[in-house]
């Protein structure tokens, strides 16, 4: 019996966070073992926002080997960047002929990242929905990991194959959105602990990044807001600080709340801090270090991605052929193995 096919990517717009790790990429290496998995930099979707072509290439190269150093096995998964695999742009296009106005007028992230960046509203941030759909669709997903700021783009893609479907035969797989054990909507800023800890936040204290030092780590930690109340306790309204750093060491330790409180019986917010510091130390440090052995071995990367690329472009060609079949276009005989127009 074939897997289910989870699709999952990230844009390489810089370091991720410890969020990312333990809400997103420590769950697709779980994936690997139940799924069949293609994880992807989707280094397209970028380009909505002005890039810096010589920093825009390493970043890109950074967030597959982060995918690497994470875990994401190259024997269990397919791995690759999305501009090596051109059916990505390709089927975006032709699923923008299904894809209504209105549809992409109510996307509110679009609403959001068009008033944060109100000097670039380029027609690829209207559209980014619509690439987003030729992601999933391409490879016949069943199940998409999906954060609650991206479940309006999986309902557009499902949508549109519904849509598509309805009119041409079932081409399309309806992909299901995968809900995931220990989400990075738990982890929380450790300066606002009220607000999910983001990459994008100001203040390097208030974010722990995947690739940060042990000293840079132990320090954030040890500045970590908390209260007053000098307990240990699992009370999130009174306590958001506290709780989050739970949250964290527990997440680290794969321990239950239960567990946890019972550790930090002692109340002492000090040692809470420098526990929870070590325990992520010791989760990134392999990380890390693979990461860094990963971005010192080029060849090795390369060899990775282009394997990754070949295997997706396999997948996204019967893909292709399927859809410009159901559409009435033309089939190249060179591309498609010589099997013309049918």
């Amino acid at each position: 019996m074939s897997k289910p096919i989870v699709f999952s990517g990230a844009q390489p717009t810089g370091q991720l966070t410890l969020g990312n790790y333990l809400g997103a990429l420590r769950q697709w290496t779980r994936m690997q073992e139940d799924h069949d998995c293609i994880f992807c930099v989707v280094d397209l979707h970028a380009l909505t926002v002005r890039q810096d072509p010589a920093i825009f290439r390493e970043r890109i190269l950074d967030l597959a080997a982060l995918y690497l150093a994470c875990g994401i096995d190259p024997d269990k998964s397919v791995i690759f960047i999305q501009s090596h695999v051109p059916a990505h742009a390709e089927l975006a296009w032709l699923l923008s002929t299904f894809t209504m106005m209105g549809e992409l007028d109510r996307m509110t992230q679009f609403k959001d990242k068009a008033r944060s960046h109100a000097h670039n509203v380029n027609a690829g941030l209207y559209t980014y929905p619509v690439l987003m759909a030729a992601d999933i669709l391409l490879y016949g997903t069943h199940r998409v990991p999906v954060g609650e700021d991206q479940k309006q783009h999986l309902e557009l893609s499902r949508d549109v194959a519904v849509r598509f479907n309805g009119l041409h035969g079932p081409v399309f797989v309806v992909p299901e959105p995968l809900v995931t054990g220990g989400g990075a909507a738990r982890i929380k800023d450790l300066q606002e602990p009220t607000k999910k800890m983001s990459k994008s936040v100001e203040s390097d204290l208030a974010k722990v990044m995947i690739l940060d030092t042990p000293d840079a780590i132990l320090k954030k930690f040890k500045k970590a807001v908390t209260d007053g109340l000098g307990v240990i306790s699992d009370d999130e309204a009174n306590q958001p600080g506290v709780v989050n750093l739970l949250n964290i060491w527990r997440a680290a330790r794969n321990a239950s709340m239960e567990e946890a409180l019972a550790h930090f019986s002692h109340n002492m917010y000090g040692k809470l801090k420098v526990e929870t510091a070590e325990a992520v130390i010791a989760l990134l440090d392999p990380v890390r270090n693979r990461f860094n052995e990963l971005r010192s071995d080029p060849a090795e990367l390369e060899g990775i991605l282009n394997r990754g690329a070949n295997q997706a472009l396999e997948r996204a060609e019967g893909m292709m052929k399927r859809v410009m079949t159901a559409l009435g276009l033309p089939l190249h005989a060179g591309r498609f193995g010589g099997l013309g127009g049918k």
